[in-house]
């Protein structure tokens, strides 16, 4: 077992999980305050974000819910800041949140399309700068953007969505080799299909028979199943891994026809 804390273990390190008051970046910040880290919660929803904290320390881990607009540079700026002052440094990033709409492409008009790019590629371009240039001074870190399956195959009726998490993808394999000569790690999570607020709407019978149809395991994904991946991408295990994207999916995105 001591092998394996060697590996996987935490301890000591501060993960901010921007995201973490919602489905999936909240798996992902209890995953992480039980591998050891001390996690701050990051988000707009600080009821949510307190009860996170609260299943945090209920499975014997550190946590704290602090305010974020990822829409505002200030708020982002803000909240480096604070984690920071609270805990020293940030040695890891999860980019986690997001929006989605979804209509048919002719439906899609022009605010609707700035605001899910606004949220889910720009927001992740600001954090990586402001939290990067902390983890430069700070000698290294590892951010994790969160892509989607979207990101490798289109996706009909979610047309802003599919091309900001294109683009996630690209920017952090980007991003990856910009940082790399100061010891910061940057890989994307690119989730299968994980029912959550963000999808509901568009996760009819029809649409769920389609993706059952081209899942080889034949099932939706649970929160907790992304936790293992992304330790691989934090933690020392995962010292060799920058600029890629780890498709956790259930096999979606292996079929081609």
């Amino acid at each position: 077992m001591s092998y394996l804390c060697e590996l996987f273990s935490l301890a000591g390190k501060t993960a901010v999980v921007i995201g973490g008051t919602g489905t999936l970046g909240g798996a992902i910040a209890v995953g992480l305050g039980r591998a050891g880290a001390n996690i701050v919660v990051a988000g707009r929803n600080q009821e949510r974000g307190e009860a996170k904290v609260a299943e945090i320390a209920g499975h014997g881990g550190h946590a704290q819910f602090l305010h974020v607009d990822v829409d505002s540079r200030q708020s982002i700026d803000e909240l480096c800041q604070a984690a920071i002052k609270r805990n020293g440094q940030v040695d890891i990033l999860i980019n986690s949140a997001g929006v989605n709409h979804a209509s048919p492409y002719l439906e899609v008009d022009d605010a609707d399309w700035q605001r899910v790019l606004d949220s889910n590629l720009t927001a992740v371009h600001r954090t990586c700068q402001i939290f990067g240039a902390q983890m430069k001074d700070a000698g290294g870190g590892a951010i994790v953007n969160i892509a989607s399956v979207t990101s490798d195959k289109p996706l009909s009726r979610v047309f802003a969505y599919s091309a900001s998490k294109a683009a996630v993808a690209n920017l952090t394999q980007n991003v990856a080799r910009e940082f790399a000569p100061d010891k910061i790690r940057v890989n994307a999570l690119c989730p299968g299909f994980f029912p959550a607020e963000l999808n509901r709407a568009i996760l009819d019978k029809e649409r769920v028979a389609h993706i059952m149809a081209q899942t080889p395991l034949a099932r939706f994904g649970e929160p907790e199943e992304l936790v293992g991946a992304t330790l691989l991408l934090v933690a020392p295990a995962g010292s060799f891994v920058t600029g890629t994207c780890v498709y956790v999916d259930g096999g979606f995105t292996g079929m081609r026809f």
